[in-house]
């Protein structure tokens, strides 16, 4: 870019000295260039302090890797290759029939479960009715018992009972009484049974509604649907491919449908004047002669070329001398789907900082960016 405006300044001096028949002397032509070594440096200097410039700038996208949560041998695949889908869609499934076993045995489990807990309560209901029956005995052979304790006392040894008659009397309320424990403790023990709960569920059918929610979301996770709205990216999977669920094995590259933005490499004295919300400026080697318009969204917060990782390993002086980059992420206002242009395209991008223009050497640097996007139809230069 300081190139084109070195000629373009050029070009005018020599169109003034052939349109005013200036002479070429030891007067003018040094005036020419120490007037224009004054001029550009002060255009030169204010522009690209005051409007960042990136010869780098490229589209970048999420690729998100499919990864099946399952592992299994591909049956179907669903799609066709770079076509847009809805979210939900099926990319592609599993041979199936493992989890569909599993899951009918899971589903039969907690019938029969429920089954077993409708039993158990009748049996409740039998073992109250049978505690209920063993008290009314227990309470009619005491009250035999009592009575004959009482006649017998107050006869004395006129008594009409004898004592094998008292025995008995006792041993069947012994009796009686021994039968209501038992029944009590049956009782105690389906009710212990019947009301262990877990949120309202009995406890072994809950544990076999888990089972069986799992099964059944194992089965539908041979279903691999897409994650979002986005275009499913060179397909290579075909069936009988064998899918793994370990995540550095995905098997298709799925692009997620969001508005597309440019990040642009700028030197890191751009940072004075590099802030979200300024307009900016795109051109593209695909698209010459045009100038897209924009603002910046987002400066991201660290670069790249200073990070460090706990490995074991010493900084090794080659990343201390890397040369690190500001990276600004540009929105662009015109939508990019309309041009047809793939992914990922490059050009350049300027940010235009109307706050600090004091002098509007602005429209020199937005001339220049046109001047390159025209330029671009001959050869794409930087």
């Amino acid at each position: 870019m300081d190139l084109i405006i070195i000629l373009t300044y050029t070009a005018i001096c020599i169109a003034i000295f052939k349109i005013f028949k200036i002479p070429l002397n030891k007067w003018s032509v040094p005036t020419a260039i120490l007037g224009g070594v004054v001029i550009l440096s002060a255009i030169l200097l204010l522009m690209n302090y005051n409007h960042p410039y990136a010869k780098y700038a490229k589209e970048v996208f999420v690729n998100i890797p499919i990864v099946p949560e399952v592992t299994g041998t591909v049956a179907t695949v669903d799609v066709m290759p770079n076509q847009l889908v809805k979210k939900g869609t099926i990319l592609f499934t599993l041979e199936n029939q493992q989890q569909q076993i599993t899951l009918d045995q899971a589903e039969a489990a907690l019938v029969e479960a429920k089954n077993a807990v409708l039993q158990k309560d009748e049996s409740l209901l039998a073992a109250i009715a049978n505690v209920q029956k063993a008290t009314a005995e227990r309470n009619r052979t005491k009250a035999s018992y009592d009575r004959v304790i009482e006649g017998h006392e107050k006869a004395g040894i006129n008594s009409p009972f004898t004592q094998q008659e008292i025995d008995n009397k006792r041993n069947f309320y012994e009796a009686a009484k021994a039968t209501l424990s038992s029944a009590q403790s049956e009782e105690r023990r389906l009710r212990l049974d019947t009301e262990s709960k877990i949120a309202g569920e009995n406890t072994v059918v809950a544990q076999l509604m888990a089972e069986r929610d799992k099964a059944r979301l194992d089965f539908e996770r041979t279903f691999i649907r897409a994650p979002v709205d986005g275009v499913p990216m060179q397909i290579a999977i075909r069936p009988g491919v064998r899918a793994s669920s370990l995540p550095l094995r995905p098997v298709m590259s799925f692009i997620p449908n969001e508005k597309r933005r440019i990040a642009g490499l700028f030197f890191q004295n751009s940072l004075r004047r590099l802030e979200k919300g300024l307009a900016a400026e795109v051109i593209f080697d695909a698209v010459p002669g045009k100038v897209f318009t924009g603002k910046v969204v987002d400066v991201l917060p660290a670069m790249a070329e200073g990070q460090i990782q706990a490995n074991g390993l010493l900084i090794p002086a080659s990343m201390i001398g890397q040369h690190g980059f500001a990276i600004a992420v540009i929105e662009l206002d015109e939508d990019l789907s309309d041009y047809n242009l793939p992914l990922g395209v490059q050009g350049q991008a300027a940010v235009i900082n109307h706050k600090h223009d004091i002098l509007h050497v602005s429209l020199v640097r937005r001339i220049l960016l046109r001047m390159m996007a025209w330029l671009k139809y001959v050869y794409p230069i930087k």
